[in-house]
Parts: structure tokens; C-alpha cells; sequence
């Protein structure tokens, strides 16, 4: 690497907020207008590792999981910790695993980890819980509380009774044009700790929800859905300030219901394109949104980018720079009542630097 990655090179062109930068990595920084500290946190998403033959891993997928490591642990000054979103493996093989919690290993701060469906269905989670712990947690920082949910169950008709072995149940889930597959949810057990979590909280705390599947109904054809979405939403509807980040989706997506800002974070391993179907009614997004066609596979890094995300006023701003395509803003219209998209040029414009290995 030429340079350190700062938050002065990141935040250049932006208002002083919350920023999110996807080159794969995301870093947020939370802004609070002197009432409470600011602080930077990483995310990074969407690594799906996997083994092909004996020792070999498909190489494009780790190296950019390598990528994100070694220019998160360039951000100066350091985030206070970091997020991992999901899907680390693809398979949920224990060997996929395992080599993305070595490159994962080699990360500076705190590793708070969200777990995704390419890391569930083998097993369950079982092994992942060795790794990381529980499936669903809350922690504060530094006056925020911060929630991570497992977004990607399914009935236990689908999980427990349906395929033949494990292996069958894991293959199924893991397509994405899939007949066979089932809407995600995060289920009553984990919703009825979600209202004693925040039973507990003041309403003018600011909440920030990590899941790994939209905690909206996006695009069922594609399983970017949460079928109790409206119930989660709910839960979180008498906060003054909710934030709810996540992956799973590999594109940018942004969203306002109510007083939740949604955002996704980009994947380190390949990009989805835009369902036309998002332009029909079963689209909860807004209509105006970033085009992203399917990635040129010559291109490894195709339709990635970074984007820094303005949350100051409790509403989203969202920078886009996308290699290779139009740089765009999506901010809040307060008049209009809904996010709007706009073309805009930074002052100083920049790619950070390459890594190789």
C-alpha cells in the first residue's frame, strides 16, 4: 500500500456525519453534535469464502476478504472496532471457516461478527458459534446501543424436515434464483429478546441494528426479504433514532420506513445486479436508484466501489463513488418526505490505493 487510508481522505466532499466507505470495507463514523463522543467503526460483508479442491480456496473471493483486512487495519486514527456482516463462507464448510477467521485474525481492533445464511445451514451456526459466539447479541459504545440479529431462519418445516442431509439443505439455500428456497425471518424466540433488550433502553438512545438480510421486504424472487420485517420495524418503530445496516444483498440499496434509515454495505467477493422487478410493486425501495448492471467477468472488482453515508441529522446522505460508473448522492428530503437521487461532482477525487499480493 502507497498511503494510509484517513478519515480526512474519507471524509473529503462530505458533512461532518456518518460515514461509510465500501472499497470492500465500510467505515462509519457516528457524529452526535458534542452530546456524546464520536467514534468509527469498519464493516466489512460478503466474503463467501470457499474450497474448491484439497487446500484451494477460489482465489478473487479470499484475496478481496484480504483486501478489506489489510486496508481496514490502514484507517489512522484506528475504527474502535470492526463488523464482520456475514456469509464468510459459502458452503459452511469448517475449512471455509476457518480460513476466513485466520485472514479475519489478522484485523487490529475488536471483530463483532453477524452471521449469514452460506454460514448457518450446513450445521446450523454450530460451528460458527465456536468461532464467534452467539447468533444474536446487544453491546453498547460510548452511549450508542448496538444489536446483532440473526435475520436468516427459516421454519422448522424447511430447516428440519424438508432435505435429506445437511449437505441438500445447505446446496438449496445457498442459490439465488432458488424455487426451493425459503424467506428469511428473525423468528419469535429472537423478536421476544429484541423487546426485552429494548425494553431496558431510553427512547432517545441511539440504536444501530446489524442483520445480515434486510429487515425489509425487497425482493422475495431473490430472498432479499425478511418476512417479519413489519414486526422487527415495529419493535424499533418508538425510537427517536434507528440505523439498521446490512449485507447479504452485495449492492447498494438505501431506504427510509418511519424513522429507520436502511442502508447495505457492498460484499468483498462478487456484486448482484439490480432485479428489474425493483421498478414493480413488490419493491419496498424507492424508485430512484443507482444502476448497477451484472459484473463483467474479466473484472474482478466490477461494480465496487465506496460510498460515505451522512447520518448527523438522523437522516441518510449517501456519496457513491463507484469505479466505473457515475458518482451519485441519495440524501433525505425533508419536503418531499423520501430520499432523492442527484449527480453530484467531490472537490478532490480519489481511489484508494491498490493492495496486491
Amino acid at each position: 500500500m502507497s498511503e494510509f487510508i484517513t478519515r480526512r481522505s474519507v471524509l473529503a466532499g462530505a458533512s461532518a456525519g456518518a460515514a461509510l466507505t465500501t472499497l470492500p470495507i465500510s467505515m462509519v463514523t457516528l457524529a452526535f453534535g458534542g452530546e456524546r463522543e464520536d467514534f468509527t467503526f469498519t464493516y466489512i460483508s460478503d466474503a463467501h469464502i470457499q474450497q474448491i479442491k484439497g487446500a484451494s480456496f477460489v482465489r478473487n473471493w479470499d484475496q478481496g476478504l484480504k483486501r478489506a483486512v489489510a486496508e481496514a487495519n490502514l484507517v489512522k486514527p484506528e475504527s474502535d472496532f470492526v463488523i464482520f456482516g456475514g456469509d464468510l463462507a459459502q458452503l459452511g464448510k469448517r475449512e471455509e471457516l476457518d480460513h476466513g477467521a485466520e485472514i479475519l485474525s489478522k484485523l487490529k481492533g475488536k471483530l463483532h461478527a453477524v452471521m449469514g445464511e452460506h454460514d448457518y445451514y450446513l450445521d446450523l451456526g454450530d460451528y460458527w458459534s465456536k468461532l464467534y459466539g452467539p447468533h444474536y447479541y446487544s453491546f453498547d459504545h460510548k452511549g450508542v446501543h448496538f444489536i446483532v440479529l440473526n435475520s436468516i431462519l427459516t421454519s422448522e418445516q424447511w430447516t428440519f424436515h424438508r432435505w435429506p442431509t445437511a449437505e441438500q439443505r445447505m446446496l438449496e439455500m445457498a442459490g439465488l434464483d432458488n424455487p426451493n428456497g425459503s424467506p428469511f425471518m428473525v423468528g419469535d424466540k429472537q423478536r421476544k429478546w429484541l423487546a426485552n433488550d429494548l425494553a431496558k433502553l431510553d427512547k432517545k438512545t441511539p440504536i444501530v441494528v446489524f442483520s445480515h438480510s434486510p429487515l425489509q421486504k425487497i425482493y422475495k424472487g431473490w430472498n432479499f426479504w425478511t418476512d417479519d420485517a413489519e414486526d422487527v420495524q415495529a419493535l424499533l418503530a418508538p425510537f427517536d433514532s434507528v440505523n439498521v445496516i446490512y449485507g447479504h444483498v452485495h449492492q447498494i440499496q438505501y431506504n427510509q420506513i418511519g424513522n429507520i434509515s436502511f442502508n447495505s454495505v457492498m460484499a468483498t467477493a462478487w456484486p448482484w445486479p439490480y432485479p428489474q422487478s425493483y421498478a414493480q410493486a413488490e419493491s419496498h425501495l424507492p424508485v430512484l436508484t443507482i444502476p448497477m448492471n451484472r459484473a463483467d467477468p474479466f473484472f474482478e472488482r466490477d461494480a465496487t466501489g465506496w460510498q460515505l453515508i451522512d447520518i448527523g441529522s438522523g437522516r441518510v446522505t449517501a456519496r457513491y463513488q463507484l469505479w466505473d460508473n457515475d458518482q451519485r448522492t441519495v440524501a433525505f428530503d425533508h419536503k418531499a418526505g423520501h430520499p432523492v437521487d442527484i449527480a453530484y461532482q467531490e472537490p478532490t477525487q480519489r481511489r484508494l490505493p491498490q493492495t496486491h499480493y
